[in-house]
């Protein structure tokens, strides 16, 4: 949000103060540490409405009225200029929003088959791995032996035999896709001026999904009170979170704000519980703080 705020924070006509300065004087009465957990709130809520959806809509349509009310917003927020762009650029930028619609896709029928605290905690071994490859030290082992530990609790087998063997594999998918993602995410941000990277990512994205969202979702996805549940899913998912964490890293140290985003698979089994009324188990809880660990281990390693 506060990326977009105009230098001039009063309106000339009216004298009150624009809306993007009082956004940026909000954001900034606000510790960095807070900003990163509601983004990270802002996230598993908008995962939990998109889940509530389903009852109305397959996941894959439930996917393309998120990214494609995304992509209108930072469309409008940050439009991409493409001129004097290389044909190498382009292409970093197209990869990048492929990889993003992939991942949103495996996710969302990830979680159509799985506890959203499940889910998240499976999808956080993709940034997980790429932490560790970038590590290289022997304390990993003891990480990647959590991780694993977390991943072998939640297979379907004792008291998690109810789990879906498909959705742990989708889940796995997506976190492969995150770490893409986040490879690819540095690359688009040499690349591209300011947000813009991120705004053609998500444009790429809504043209990806759009055949299979639009055949899945017919003529349902036209249901105004899906179209809006769709758009506040978009804003929550994607334009509130990306604002909120750019906020933060501009006050925080980089490895300070990947120990808070830690806790991300927490937040995604409370807002389940809260949200979605998924009670885990004593033994599902035990994996996601595995995983938290393992994750919280790894940050700390690298910083």
């Amino acid at each position: 949000m506060t990326a977009f705020a105009l230098d001039d924070p009063f309106d000339r006509g009216s004298g009150l103060p624009k809306p993007g300065s009082v956004l940026r004087a909000a954001a900034d009465s606000i510790p960095p540490s807070g900003l990163v957990l509601l983004a990270i709130f802002s996230v598993q809520l908008g995962a939990g409405f998109a889940k509530e959806l389903f009852a109305a809509l397959p996941p894959s349509a439930v996917v393309f009225l998120r990214i494609g009310a995304g992509a209108l917003i930072m469309g409008a927020l940050a439009r991409p200029k493409l001129k004097g762009m290389s044909w190498r650029d382009l292409g970093v930028g197209v990869a990048f929003g492929v990889t993003l619609a992939v991942m949103n896709l495996v996710f969302y029928e990830a979680i159509a088959r799985l506890p959203l605290g499940i889910a998240v905690a499976i999808e956080f071994l993709g940034p997980l791995g790429v932490a560790v490859a970038a590590s290289r030290r022997r304390l990993d082992l003891l990480w990647i032996g959590l991780a694993a530990a977390g991943v072998a609790l939640l297979a379907p087998w004792g008291q998690s035999a109810s789990i879906s063997w498909v959705g742990i594999g989708l889940a796995m998918a997506a976190g492969a896709c995150w770490a893409g993602y986040i490879l690819l995410s540095a690359s688009v941000g040499r690349r591209f001026p300011g947000t813009t990277g991120l705004s053609f990512a998500m444009i790429v994205s809504a043209v990806v999904v759009a055949p299979v969202g639009i055949t899945s979702g017919g003529g349902d996805l036209l249901q105004p009170q899906l179209l809006l549940i769709g758009l506040g899913v978009g804003l929550l998912s994607s334009v509130i979170p990306y604002s909120l964490e750019l906020n933060a890293l501009r006050r925080m140290p980089k490895h300070v704000f990947g120990i808070l985003m830690s806790l991300e698979p927490a937040m995604a089994a409370l807002v389940g519980v809260v949200v979605l009324g998924e009670v885990l188990h004593t033994q599902q809880w035990a994996a996601i703080i595995c995983i938290v660990a393992a994750s919280l281990g790894t940050t700390r390693a690298t910083k």
